[in-house]
């Protein structure tokens, strides 16, 4: 839906909406029995909801395109994710509060662990530890490059931000994280040639790096993607004329809600500390964005049974969400992370909206198989927020 209409049709009400992200939602089926995780998993309370509920497939992008996490929650928002589209670097910058202005060029980093050959032997050095990110950019913020200031900082674990800031800088840049073992580090390039004095920088602020963490074990090195410069976006609250709240554990899903005007609440460690943030922040809002990690982390470790578990700790805590008694209860996720496959697909992601005046569609569980029998088995992500909205009673009558 145009977001222009969006803005025509929203009216303020009281109702509330609260949509749960369960990051990399969607899996595949695994050789030894032919079922995928949502089929294994016991997972009583979602198959109970779902047969209450309008259930289907959404596509964040479009068949066949594999979605990052931030096309995927843009278009969970309402975003058209090819016209608004978002660096990691930003994201990840937004995320820990760190301020950056309008020329500011941010990139996503990873410590990763290379070989004698300077191979990636692991592309997240072992998710090193919070505390030994700190530290390790402690020393890599020391690194000065002429013509262009630094700034590097922690985010959480493995994952880093590195902002530059100067004159005539280009976000226009190539990443240099291959994305597989195996490989070398990549040189930082440009796309366009307004970006070609940003790519000599980065890549000598890279090879300082690469000077400063040699002795470093296992984190020897850095691999920087998702350059971008800070967008503008029309605001969430506006369009939708919702007070709305992201409560997230890790800082780049924080950082793209605040980017969209939501409110960033305070940090949570895990899911319980989260529903106890929920209910503590539920007469101060009207639509709520609760982010789950575990089932993305365990898909891209291709731990089957790690996100078999993980699905059944959300299952156990879906009873809570619901005795807040929101208007509007949404479970989905923000793009299909298959254990099989280690990584994010291109697969379609099943849904979940109930309502007190939701039509349901006759599913009878929560798999990806029971959500592709449904009316809307192949349904637009951008198109969730407008059917919510509808079923908060928060849209008027489109025409006479």
């Amino acid at each position: 839906m145009d977001l222009k209409l969006v803005k025509q049709l929203a009216i303020p009400s009281s109702t509330k909406i609260v949509m749960l992200i369960s990051d990399g939602l969607g899996g595949l089926p695994r050789e030894v029995d032919g079922q995928s995780e949502l089929e294994v998993a016991r997972i009583p309370n979602l198959h109970a909801l779902a047969a209450r509920s309008l259930c289907g497939l959404i596509e964040m992008v479009g068949p066949g395109i594999t979605p990052g996490s931030g096309p995927g929650h843009l278009a969970l928002f309402g975003y058209d994710p090819y016209t608004y589209q978002i660096g990691r670097g930003v994201l990840e910058g937004c995320g820990i509060d760190l301020e950056m202005g309008p020329s500011d060029v941010a990139s996503r980093g990873n410590f990763c662990t290379l070989d004698e050959e300077e191979r990636i032997v692991d592309r997240r050095a072992g998710r090193i530890s919070t505390e030994t990110c700190e530290h390790l950019c402690c020393k890599l913020d020391q690194i000065r490059i002429e013509g262009v200031e630094l700034i590097v900082r922690p985010v959480k674990e493995h994952r880093l931000v590195v902002v530059f800031r100067g004159k005539g800088l280009s976000d226009a840049l190539t990443d240099s994280d291959p994305l597989a073992p195996g490989q070398a580090p990549l040189a930082v390039m440009a796309i366009r040639p307004e970006a070609e004095r940003t790519a000599v920088l980065v890549n000598r602020f890279l090879d300082q790096a690469r000077g400063a963490l040699k002795e470093e074990k296992p984190a020897n090195m850095i691999l920087l993607r998702g350059f971008a410069a800070p967008p503008k976006l029309p605001l969430f609250p506006d369009l939708f004329l919702l007070r709305a709240a992201a409560i997230t554990c890790y800082p780049m899903y924080r950082g793209l809600a605040k980017l969209v005007g939501m409110d960033a609440l305070p940090f949570c460690v895990d899911l319980d500390d989260e529903l106890r943030v929920l209910a503590a922040n539920y007469d101060r809002y009207d639509f709520f964005y609760v982010h789950f990690k575990a089932t993305d982390r365990a898909g891209e470790d291709g731990d089957f049974e790690g996100k078999v578990a993980a699905l059944e700790e959300l299952d156990r805590r879906i009873p809570a969400f619901l005795e807040l008694h929101p208007d509007v209860f949404i479970v989905t996720g923000d793009h299909s992370t298959p254990a099989v496959l280690k990584g994010h697909s291109w697969h379609p992601v099943p849904f979940l909206l109930w309502s007190r005046s939701c039509r349901p569609n006759g599913v009878s569980g929560f798999t990806e198989k029971d959500c592709a029998s449904g009316p809307l088995a192949r349904m637009q992500a951008v198109d969730l927020m407008p059917l919510a909205m509808a079923n908060a009673l928060r849209f008027k009558k489109f025409g006479a």
